[in-house]
């Protein structure tokens, strides 16, 4: 995912990102699967369940003035999306195996990239900078450090290729504030925006396609 301009860290800017939340029992599956491969051992950061989300435009720092700005644009949004569902199935590396350095989730269906393209039109008619690279849906799982340990990490990874780790209801857009800490970044909600038509959706065959860009991970290390 292209980064864009920086705003600056002072008094009154903030870090964040505009989100989809998946189910609280996806969450708990991946969590499990997470778990039992950070026993493997090797160099991975992995992603905490409160954390996991899909991110679907970052910000970077955004001072507090155009903050209404941002408000507006998801705003508008919201209002013309209907309410979609996704399915979580299998488990890869970003960009492969043997030079992996993120570990993901799949996300199906089309309804997520509409919705992501959406959201970087409106925010780009807002001066935010548009991405240039195709939206991939996934959850970022997992962040690999360095080496030491990951064939052990990838033989692992082998049984969960096409898990299906559960379906999520998508029925609002999230601004988040992302904190950085030493120990991970912490995520709050600034405001939540529920789509307009609440009539379901999303992919009819319950398939995740596997990811095939870089946008859509968590940022500030989540």
């Amino acid at each position: 995912m292209a980064e864009p301009r920086e705003e600056g860290a002072g008094a009154g800017s903030k870090r964040c990102f505009v989100a989809v939340d998946v189910a609280p029992a996806v969450r708990d599956e991946v969590a499990a699967v997470t778990e039992a491969l950070r026993r493997v051992g090797g160099d991975v950061r992995w992603v905490s369940a409160e954390n996991l989300h899909v991110t679907l435009k970052f910000l970077g720092q955004t001072r507090a003035e155009r903050l209404d700005a941002v408000r507006a644009a998801l705003a508008r949004v919201a209002a013309v999306t209907a309410s979609f569902d996704v399915v979580a199935r299998g488990i890869g590396t970003f960009p492969g195996a043997a030079r992996a350095r993120v570990v993901w989730v799949g996300l199906s269906g089309e309804a997520l990239p509409a919705l992501a393209a959406a959201v970087d039109a409106q925010l780009a008619l807002e001066g935010f900078p548009p991405e240039v690279r195709a939206f991939a849906p996934h959850l970022t799982v997992g962040r690999v450090r360095g080496p030491r340990g990951w064939p052990r990490v990838l033989a692992a990874m082998a049984p969960y290729c096409d898990k299906s780790f559960g379906r999520s209801a998508v029925r609002e857009v999230v601004l988040y504030q992302s904190h950085l800490q030493p120990q991970g970044a912490r995520y709050t909600a600034l405001d939540r925006f529920s789509l307009g038509r609440q009539d379901g959706g999303g992919d009819p065959s319950g398939e995740a396609s596997a990811p095939t860009g870089r946008r859509g991970r968590a940022p500030g290390g989540g």
